[in-house]
């Protein structure tokens, strides 16, 4: 149980365009934060992608194509989608992410056997911030730091432009109140990447 006050910053869904306005805002706090990218995303958007890489941030797998029916997928087509993501992750990064956070953070048998072949970590959250429903940004806002406490892992998205506000708002929330970010390998003691 972490005690320190630390916690993480995830987004989840990019990379797209609006990830350049959170690069920016991670990089005027210098902070860094976790990027779960779905692969048909990082192919649209190679040079954004890149980016987030030489810029320090963790990159992890958040599924190809991030389907509405993928709690409903086989063990099998679970396995397609994540090697497929690695593959093209590895392509730019050099290495296999070891994160995975499945679409909406539903975990299925299926995809738990899965997780057991490609031998990928299952990353989660424990403050959602509804930046992918939520466009009132003082709500999304306070809804975040009333949840914020030592170890929290926060879900954001990079595909809003709601939260680039938020976010900023919510660098200087967490500097006041002497909470430090940490990058989530670093918070959870876990390696991010094969050797």
């Amino acid at each position: 149980m972490e005690t320190e006050k630390k916690i993480a910053i995830t987004f989840d869904d990019g990379p797209n365009p609006n990830t350049l306005l959170i690069l920016e805002v991670l990089k005027k706090h210098n902070v860094k934060a976790a990027f779960f990218c779905i692969g048909k995303n990082i192919e649209k958007y190679p040079e954004i992608f890149e980016q987030v890489i030489s810029e320090n941030h963790i990159v992890a797998n958040h599924s190809y194509g991030h389907s509405s029916l993928f709690d409903f997928f086989r063990k099998s087509q679970v396995i397609d989608e994540l090697n497929k993501t690695d593959s093209i992750i590895a392509k730019v990064l050099g290495k296999k992410p070891l994160f995975f956070r499945p679409p909406y953070g539903v975990t299925t048998p299926s995809i738990r056997r899965a997780l057991e072949v490609t031998k990928h970590k299952l990353i989660g959250w424990n403050v959602r911030s509804l930046d992918g429903i939520i466009k009132n940004e003082k709500i999304i806002f306070n809804r975040i730091i009333k949840r914020v406490k030592p170890g929290a892992i926060i879900l954001m998205h990079d595909t809003t432009f709601e939260s680039v506000s938020v976010l900023e708002q919510l660098l200087l929330f967490l500097k006041k109140n002497n909470y430090k970010v940490v990058a989530i390998d670093q918070l959870l003691n876990l390696k991010a990447y094969e050797n």
